[in-house]
């Protein structure tokens, strides 16, 4: 790593790794000629070239600003590092959204260590957003100004507000298990992908329920949202970095009445 490089804080590498993900996707969200292919031969997972060229893009500043970190990439695998840290990357997390033009797909990046996430953005590139999380303080920036980011408060499940990607995800069972919180809740919305975890950070709405997740999927939610003051867990109420079973709350109360739930279809 070069003294240049060493001088760049963590934060700031992120925002860089942002910043190039959204030059790359940017001129293809919304092209008529934008091609997709699928990679799970029984259903239906899309990738496309804005996918792998915004993962090349990070790849190649991390290449220059940490070369001692790891890379864990949706597309392009993990490539070791002497670090002890892990920079865990999501070039469009949300492509089925993408590739439909819905502004809800984002990119994702979180540096973690053996304990999990220690940083997280959010990016939402067409509309310009942007959400971090980091040493217990979240923020926001975008076209009408930046802002700290707190989870809300309220504390029953009956005036929550949850949001999903079911039924895109998930076993009949983990169905059931997010069914039986859904039954309780004021409100639910589906089909919301990272968005969701960053409306969450924001203090819009009190749940996140999925399941099936990756790794790159979930590392920079969880560090925006505790970041914020929220809680993420698995289904059981350990640690999700490494994906599976989700569950995201505003708060503790929340998360406890949600987790009563859920532990019954917890794998």
């Amino acid at each position: 790593m070069t003294s240049s490089a060493n001088e760049v804080s963590d934060l700031d590498v992120a925002h860089r790794l942002a910043d190039a993900a959204r030059r790359v996707i940017l001129p293809y969200f919304r092209a008529q000629s934008l091609g997709t292919d699928n990679k799970d031969a029984e259903g239906f997972d899309p990738v496309t070239e804005a996918d792998r060229a915004a993962e090349r893009a990070m790849r190649d500043l991390l290449a220059d600003l940490r070369p001692n970190d790891a890379i864990l990439g949706e597309e392009f695998g993990t490539r070791p590092g002497t670090s002890g840290r892990t920079w865990v990357l999501d070039p469009i997390d949300g492509t089925r959204g993408f590739i439909s033009g819905t502004p809800t797909w984002g990119v994702l990046i979180a540096l973690s260590d053996e304990s999990g996430p220690i940083l997280g953005v959010i990016d939402q590139p067409y509309i310009g957003e942007r959400f971090s999380g980091m040493d217990g303080h979240a923020a926001m920036t975008g076209p009408h100004g930046g802002c700290t980011l707190h989870t809300r408060s309220r504390q029953t499940l009956a005036e929550a507000v949850l949001f999903t990607t079911f039924p895109e995800v998930g076993s009949s069972r983990d169905r059931a298990g997010f069914e039986a919180v859904a039954g309780e809740v004021q409100l639910t919305r589906y089909g919301m992908d990272c968005y969701a975890y960053a409306l969450l950070a924001s203090g819009q709405i009190d749940m996140v329920i999925e399941a099936g997740l990756n790794a790159y999927d979930i590392q920079a939610p969880i560090a925006v949202i505790e970041a914020a003051g929220g809680v993420v867990t698995n289904w059981s109420g350990g640690p999700a970095h490494h994906g599976g079973q989700v569950l995201a709350a505003s708060n503790p109360d929340i998360h406890a009445a949600a987790l009563g739930l859920l532990a019954p279809f917890a794998d």
